[in-house]
Order: structure tokens, then sequence, then C-alpha cells
């Protein structure tokens, strides 16, 4: 049974015939019968208000509501709006807040392809939903077409897109300025920095605001995550449709652009100018290199796996082999993560910490040992021949734990399944 019923009146030509009123009556009647008992909410989805009284113009009122249509209509929810993607976006947002992900879809038929092509877009895997054709049989042109348009073409397809990006962009940051943290280790020739959670769209509490990651299993879409990269590439001086992102795999491969890109890899280097690097980061690190000799540039995501497996390093040593980096060259900034605070392991996991140094490991004998995964990064590094004054640790220099800091920063730790991502950037200014 479904958590969420939306009614998909947006489409039609609404007057006040007597024969459209009763069909209309039953139609809602038979889904508030159907769904009232176990549906959390039920939904009209229309480009104006339908509960609207006739004033004597029929051409200016969408539906005289009588014969019992006013008092059903109390117990539906409308949500109108001249946009379509503004009242299905409206509509996620009451989802989201019922923590609902069951939906059922009433649609006329000729409209469903439309609709399911929007919420393609709008919607994740997180939900379920089910479709159903709005049985209302009206005379006149209130219905466009009886059967059922089984393809969205190349340029509906981009219409719709176009119209969800024009929404979004309408939509004020929430949290507060977009907020960038850079490093003065870093040359000007390059464009850098680490996000923070501040001045972006996302509006699910673990994802608010800046969210710039999305998954199947999180309830932010790539639209929403688009439109807050769009808005970073703005302030930050990038281009964002130039823009990559590491495909994480919590190991030590390395993707040198320009080359075949792997199916996975937590490092990408590169000296392509005009091109934005990206680590994606929750309390693991996201890592940037930066090589103002060679002007080369490299980005790593370095989880508590990727620490010990060496990504740091990984990315140095593919900086050398690849445009003749110099180790003493190479700036390395380790961005807001999780501290020793709040990180821990099983015993038996920590061990390997513990081996590297261990001051990487506080209370070793408990079960669950607290781990620094920047000591150890930083520890690994200097191993490997960058010099100490060229590192820079966010988290030791500004205290910036990513889970001790829920108003600055995302964290699985503390947040969940379904947390937030801020992101360690770099490009080479054109």
């Amino acid at each position: 049974m479904a958590e969420a019923v939306l009614i998909d009146l947006f489409g039609l030509k609404l007057n006040s015939q007597k024969n459209y009123h009763q069909a209309l009556l039953k139609t809602l009647n038979a889904v508030r019968c159907y769904h009232a008992a176990k549906a959390k909410f039920l939904c009209i989805m229309c480009c104006s208000n339908i509960s609207c009284e006739k004033d004597g113009d029929d051409d200016n009122c969408e539906l005289k509501t009588s014969n019992g249509l006013s008092t059903l209509l109390r117990e539906f929810e409308t949500v109108s709006n001249p946009s379509m993607a503004a009242c299905l976006y409206t509509i996620k947002q009451k989802i989201d807040e019922k923590n609902l992900s069951s939906i059922k879809v009433i649609v006329p038929i000729y409209r469903k392809t439309l609709m399911k092509a929007f919420i393609d877009q709008l919607f994740t895997d997180v939900y379920n939903f089910e479709f159903e054709d709005l049985q209302v049989t009206l005379r006149g042109d209130l219905l466009k077409q009886s059967t059922e348009i089984n393809m969205i073409t190349a340029q509906e397809l981009e219409a719709i897109q176009n119209e969800i990006e024009t929404y979004l962009r309408s939509l004020p940051a929430l949290k507060g300025e977009l907020t960038i943290i850079t490093s003065p280790l870093i040359s000007d020739i390059f464009i850098h920095g680490f996000t923070t959670r501040t001045g972006g769209i996302s509006y699910i509490p673990t994802l608010s605001s800046f969210n710039l990651f999305s998954s199947s299993k999180r309830r932010d879409p790539k639209a929403v995550v688009r439109e807050n990269l769009r808005r970073l590439g703005n302030v930050a001086g990038f281009n964002a449709e130039k823009f990559y992102r590491i495909k994480t795999d919590h190991a030590n491969d390395v993707w040198i652009m320009g080359r075949k890109e792997p199916e996975s890899y937590d490092g990408i280097t590169t000296n392509q100018r005009g091109v934005t690097i990206a680590a994606l980061g929750a309390d693991c690190i996201p890592i940037v290199f930066a090589d103002p000799v060679k002007k080369a540039c490299g980005v790593a995501h370095s989880g508590w796996r990727g620490t010990l497996l060496g990504v740091a390093m990984a990315t140095v040593n593919a900086m050398i082999a690849e445009y003749g980096c110099s180790l003493e060259d190479i700036i390395v900034v380790l961005g807001p993560s999780i501290g020793p605070c709040c990180f821990t392991l099983p015993r038996e996991s920590a061990k390997a910490f513990h081996n590297l140094d261990p001051g990487c490991v506080r209370l070793f004998d408990s079960p669950h040992p607290y781990v620094d995964i920047c000591k150890a990064t930083r520890i690994l590094l200097e191993r490997g021949g960058i010099l100490p004054q060229n590192i820079q640790d966010l988290n030791q220099d500004l205290s910036l734990c990513t889970s001790c800091h829920p108003d600055k920063f995302f964290s699985h730790v503390r947040d969940g399944l379904n947390f937030g991502t801020q992101i360690g950037f770099i490009s080479i200014r054109e």
C-alpha cells in the first residue's frame, strides 16, 4: 500500500460542468476510501488553485466546488504552480518531511511518460513509484489524448531539464553563505578549496544545504547536486561543465587524466588547464596536491583503508611519473575530516595504525581505539619524501573535525547512511 498518493490534474483544462464535478468527486472519493487508512499523504497537483469559487465568469474559474466536492478536497493537500517542476519539487519536500518513499501517482494516461521523465530528474532510487491511470471520462477538450505517449523526444527531455534547472536556480541558499576554505600554501596559478555545508539548496537535514554528491541511496537527486556545483563554480571561478569527481573504492588506484578512465579510483592527477578535479569527503580526508613548478595537480580520497594502502603517496608518485614533478615542489593539503576525538576502529583494524606509529592511536588497549588518520597520512607523506613544511593539515591547524562541527560539515559517522558530502577541489587556471 502506498504511503503517499499524488493525483495529477496539472494537464487538465478544468471547468464547472456538472459532469466534471461528478466524475472528479467519484475519483477522489475512491482514492480516499482505498488509500486514506494507510497513506500518510494525499495530494492533488494542478497548475492553479482548484478550490476557487465561480465568480460569474466560467473562463476565470477552474472549478466550482459543490455537491460534496469542497468537503472532500479538504482531505487532500493541493499543490499548485504554473511550473510542473515547482509543483513536483514542492511535493517531494512534503514527502521527505514525512520520510515517505512508496508513492502512487494517479495520472491521465497521455501524461504518464511526461510525469515519469520529471520524476526521473527529481527523485532517486530511494523512492518507489507506482502509476495508475486517472479514470475520468469527460466531454470536450479536457483530456488532450486518450492514449499513452510512450516516448519523450530529446527536445522534450531537454525542455524538462531546462525547466527544472531554471526552477532550482531560483531557490534561495540555505543555512548561510557559500563558504570555501583555502590554503595559503597553494599558489594563485591554481583555483582550489574545500567546501563546507552552507550555501546550497539541499533541504533534507543530513544533506542540508551544500551536498555535492548524489547516489541511489540518498534523497538528493543529481539535479540538486548539479545546482549546488554550479553555485560553487560561480563563486570559486571554475567551469562546472569541466568537473570530475573521484569514483571512490577506498583503495589506492589513481586516474591520470588523459588515459583510459578506470571503473573506480581514489586519486586523480592532471596538468590540463581549466579542468577541475575533486575528492569527496564526509569524514574521510579530501586531499589536494599542487606542483606550481610543473603546473600539475591532483586530488585523493583517503579513508582509513585508503590511508593504510598509501593512496596519498600513490597520487604523488603518479604526478612524478607522468609530469616530471619533484618531491620538494609538491604541496599537499589535507582537508576537513574526522579527528581522533571521534573516529574509532576495532582493535584489530587499529593495530595497523599503531604499527605505523603509536602516536596515531589513543586507548590502544580498548576494544575500539581512537585513530588519527590525518597524522597517519602526514607520516606516510613525509616518509615518502614530501617536505614537512609543504604539508598542511586543516584539521590540526583550524580544529576542523567533521563529526564535531555539525554546523560546518557533513559526517557519515555522525549522520548515518543518508549523509551529505563536501569536497576538496583544484584546477589550473586557464
